[in-house]
């Protein structure tokens, strides 16, 4: 009887996605097979995998593994030896498997090679570990050339990232970078990124990997706040300096002043610090900001349990609660009193609106300053390279104007961040109240704040009644 054996074949890259490489290795493994009388049952196919690379999980390799220890197959047949391992460990999975079935065939089409025997396991050993030796050096190889092409400022190449043209990635996408601009004003005016990122996914914004259910709040955030947005070139995540201390420039059109970029980065990074790990996620506009007329305490909106589609109830409730440390003596149905604090808002924000000018688009005051620390770095750095001082000296001078230059970049930054908030929560005096609850409900607290700082609540007695606008009362700043 035939011994059945797995084809096991793979590619590292395969950037036109034809799987023309392995298709190729696979016919030539069933030749191969032909010749050996062994009858080629199932064919492992990795396309487009790295064997190198620590971190990726090669799902076929692993099944023929399963496979052969479960005795499913009677032996593997592959390309070649670096087709199946290039990392030492996966070579000595595989050798264990052999030694506990000791009639396990193996072949490879380009070697004679049997890591049936002890010899034959020995000469992989050498081989895998040769293999393992040229993918670090290419990997190394890939790197610097990386790195070189990123202190020119070109692009290393792959999918072009949201926001620029999928044909010519240093081109803007014009509507790409519309919605990562209108994702950044809601930032600064409040909104969380993960309303923003179940809005994208809806829309199918963002570049959303194929088959992804939901966008992961990391890669969103990365978006809206890469140094890409500003033109600043990175290595590893980390923006890259030249000789002159400045941040290199990429050799593509960027979609954000540097303002912009600052300041959303500092809002991203003010709320991490204000409550890290904490879920900014409300229901309801008055929640926490509502209070018991009676007891004071905040009150917090709650479904109506007896709500239906066909009922005349609302569906949620300010409600007053005793496990809150409440009276429990306060409930008013949620709707009309919603509706009556954002009629009141809005009017307010127009009343001040026209008598209150707001200087936005202010020039920091101390960007002269921070461009003159900035070249005296450089000088430092181009004085010692010049041997003109040493470099004890250069690293005696250079720490306190480094400290000054990076206290400087913060003290910018909360600037802008102050001056894109108040623009961005200042665009609203003329909403009507239904463009208002279209907002997201983060953007919604923010105006209501902007103005209150509480509303009150008060009892409006036993029994089913009319609502009364004079038993809400608003706390205006």
């Amino acid at each position: 009887m035939a011994r059945s054996v797995g084809i096991y074949s793979r590619i590292s890259r395969d950037d036109e996605g034809d799987a023309l490489g392995v298709a190729r290795q696979q016919q030539d493994c069933e030749r191969l097979a032909d010749l050996r009388s062994w009858q080629a049952v199932k064919v492992y196919e990795d396309n487009d995998v790295s064997a190198f690379k620590r971190n990726v999980v090669r799902d076929e390799f692993e099944l023929m593994l399963k496979d052969l220890r479960a005795g499913l197959i009677d032996g593997i047949v592959a390309y070649d030896l670096d087709r199946l391992a290039r990392q030492p460990r996966d070579l000595e999975r595989l050798i264990e498997i052999y030694d506990e079935r000791p009639r396990l065939e193996f072949a490879t089409v380009t070697d004679d090679i049997n890591i049936g025997t002890p010899d034959g396991r020995t000469m992989a050993r050498i081989m895998v570990a040769f293999a393992n030796k040229s993918s670090h050096d290419a990997s190394r190889r890939i790197k610097r050339k990386h790195l070189e092409l990123a202190q020119q400022g070109k692009d290393s190449g792959g999918p072009a990232p949201y926001g620029w043209r999928k044909d010519d990635r240093t081109k803007v996408d014009p509507d790409a970078a519309k919605a990562i601009h209108e994702a950044q004003r809601e930032i600064l005016a409040g909104v969380r990124i993960g309303t923003i990122r179940t809005r994208w996914q809806e829309q199918g914004l963002g570049n959303p990997r194929e088959g992804t259910k939901r966008m992961a709040h990391h890669h969103v955030e990365h978006i809206l706040t890469t140094p890409r947005l500003v033109g600043y070139r990175t290595y590893h995540g980390e923006i890259l300096h030249g000789e002159d201390g400045q941040p290199i420039i990429g050799e593509w059109e960027p979609i954000n002043t540097l303002e912009e970029w600052e300041a959303v980065r500092a809002a991203v990074e003010e709320r991490k610090q204000k409550r890290p790990g904490a879920s900014f996620a409300r229901k309801y506009l008055l929640s926490g900001i509502a209070r018991c007329g009676l007891c004071k305490t905040k009150i917090r909106g709650q479904i109506n349990q007896r709500w239906t589609p066909e009922s005349k109830a609302t569906r949620f409730t300010y409600q007053c609660s005793v496990v809150n440390g409440g009276c429990g003596k306060v409930s008013r149905t949620g709707e009309p009193v919603d509706r009556l604090i954002a009629q009141l808002v809005l009017e307010e924000q127009r009343a001040r609106a026209s008598v209150t000018v707001v200087p936005i688009d202010q020039r920091w005051p101390k960007e002269d300053e921070l461009e003159q620390i900035t070249q005296d770095i450089a000088q430092l750095v181009e004085a010692e390279r010049t041997k003109q001082i040493t470099v004890a000296t250069l690293l005696q001078l250079l720490p306190s104007k480094e400290r000054a230059r990076d206290e400087l970049k913060l003290e910018r930054a909360r600037f802008y961040k102050e001056q894109k908030q108040a623009e961005a929560k200042g665009q609203t005096t003329n909403l009507t109240v239904e463009e208002f609850f279209g907002l997201p409900i983060e953007r919604q607290q923010e105006i209501v704040l902007h103005c209150l700082s509480a509303v009150l609540i008060h009892p409006a007695g036993r029994g089913r009644r009319k609502f009364d606008p004079s038993l809400i009362e608003p706390v205006w700043h």
